[in-house]
């Protein structure tokens, strides 16, 4: 992993986002994604909608079954003739890092930082898996001009409980 940025706290502001939500099993889920950015970029072209960065949201994390997720773009776009749904990513303190190449060894220095910094994830355990209000990873490479996922670069951002 290179860090390209130490993890820290930032406020965020709320976003708007158009995105597809599904349930997908932990194996294969990164084929789930890449596929749906895919169908989000080409919605976003189709329709001449500026966006900021594509991102991944975990909303349901089971690395062991499902996993609850949504990929999507921060826009103001109206997706009500397709499959994508109008969206927000909440205003708040995130922890927040970015880096490239090898997403679990950045999620796991985020989470670690923030146990050594006694700082808690604004989540939830569920029957489903640790819920969370806001965890999502930003991919700040375009995927249309980077190809080498192992180059993107990528900022995981955290919601931190009030």
């Amino acid at each position: 992993m290179e860090l390209i940025e130490p993890p820290h706290i930032v406020h965020r502001l709320r976003a708007v986002t158009v995105g597809i939500r599904v349930v997908t099993p932990f194996r294969g889920m990164l084929a789930v994604r890449d596929g749906l950015m895919r169908e989000i970029r080409s919605w976003l072209d189709h329709h001449q909608v500026d966006s900021g960065p594509l991102f991944m949201r975990l909303h349901v994390v089971d690395m062991t079954g499902d996993m609850d997720l949504e990929v999507g773009a921060i826009a103001d776009g109206d997706p009500r003739d397709s499959r994508l749904r109008r969206g927000e990513l909440p205003a708040g303190r995130y922890a927040t890092l970015t880096y490239v190449d090898h997403a679990y060894r950045a999620n796991a220095h985020l989470i670690d930082w923030a146990r050594s910094s006694g700082i808690a994830f604004d989540q939830q355990a569920t029957a489903a898996g640790d819920a969370f209000t806001c965890r999502y990873e930003a991919y700040l490479s375009d995927e249309r001009q980077e190809k080498r996922k192992t180059r993107w670069r990528v900022q995981l951002n955290f919601k931190l409980a009030d």
